[in-house]
């Protein structure tokens, strides 16, 4: 083999085992991933809205006000009965993203008694462990943006949560654009994530 065929086999294998991790995701969650407004959803205790930037007014950023949007949508078709709102109480700029997220529910019409906020979803792992955990959920629809969920989803079903994934319209936008290739190293790290959390012990010594 030429070296130029050889840095070209090997560029393609270090391509694809890059993209292995996301590639995966997506295959595992076909059939469970549709629009916040698709037919296709079903039921469930509640919607997982996560977390995301917020201004320092207070106000949330576009992204989720939208995640916010698609978990109310479900609500009103009564897909589910609750909002679990998480994400950081204290973010890096020292703000509260569930409180934005709640304040935001509340003014598009979600009743206070069908939200609960989880101030301690500082990544989506601890969002889906705190809801198993804390709220006694089984079963959830992820509310996030297209390019997020396929990893959220597979971080929820690690722990155990029956899921789907709700997102709401894909904007032609650069952070979009971004958002897509940052799950690239974000699900290796989910992956790894799951498989240190996932591996069976060794014997004990005597």
């Amino acid at each position: 083999m030429s070296l130029a065929k050889a840095v070209l086999a090997a560029g393609a294998g270090l391509g694809a085992a890059l993209v292995a991790p996301q590639a995966w995701a997506r295959v595992t969650a076909l059939g469970s991933l549709h629009t916040a407004s698709s037919a296709s959803l079903r039921p469930a205790d509640a919607a997982l809205v996560l977390g995301a930037r917020v201004w320092e007014d207070g106000r949330p950023s576009l992204f989720l006000r939208q995640r916010v949007e698609a978990g109310m949508a479900l609500y009103e078709r009564g897909l589910v009965s609750r909002l679990v709102l998480t994400g950081a109480g204290e973010n890096r700029e020292g703000l509260d993203e569930t409180e934005a997220m709640e304040r935001t529910a509340r003014e598009l019409g979600v009743p206070a008694h069908a939200l609960d906020r989880d101030p301690h979803g500082h990544d989506t792992r601890a969002s889906a462990i705190n809801a198993r955990d804390n709220l006694g959920l089984t079963s959830v629809i992820v509310c996030s943006q297209e390019f997020h969920l396929p990893r959220a989803m597979w971080l929820c079903r690690s722990v155990g949560l029956t899921v789907q994934g709700a997102f709401p319209p894909v904007l032609g936008r650069p952070h979009t654009y971004f958002g897509y290739g940052r799950e690239i190293p974000a699900t290796w790290k989910a992956a790894l994530e799951i498989v240190r959390d996932t591996a069976v012990p060794g014997p004990a010594e005597p």
